[in-house]
């Protein structure tokens, strides 16, 4: 699975529209966000830095919920935009969910030890939980 990385503003406006998740690098204001939704109309998941996610406007979080788009909170750590745009899961960690999912593991359990072992978040391992087809 693959995580679009925006680092700034304009590059919004050059995203593939059938980007289904982005991290913002960037401070997003309200018409970011808008023209994000617009550009990539299949987007599912917004994920910002802790710092921001906490700075976003209640609105904005509505506006989301309404197009049924996550937005949550997390970091692409180590990441370097210079040699590649997408930062990649890697598939060991949906593997791991993938068994743990077929075990009958609950999902919480699973976000618990898959967040130990990984550097996603919590926010993160349940929508690739929720998306991952168990066989």
């Amino acid at each position: 699975m693959k995580i679009r990385v925006v680092s700034s503003r304009e590059e919004i406006f050059t995203l593939n529209p059938n980007e289904r998740v982005v991290h913002l690098t960037c401070r997003p204001a309200s018409r970011d966000i808008f023209a994000l939704v617009d550009t990539c109309p299949k987007i599912e998941v917004i994920q910002l830095p802790k710092s921001y996610r906490r700075t976003a406007s209640r609105s904005i979080e509505k506006f989301l919920e309404m197009q049924k788009i996550q937005l949550i909170e997390g970091d692409v750590w180590g990441h370097r935009k210079d040699l590649n745009e997408y930062y990649s899961i890697p598939s060991s960690i949906i593997e791991q969910i993938r068994e743990l999912k077929l075990e009958g593991t609950p999902a919480e359990k699973i976000e618990e030890k898959v967040v130990k072992g990984s550097k996603l978040s919590p926010e993160m391992v349940a929508y690739i939980l929720s998306k991952e087809p168990i066989a």
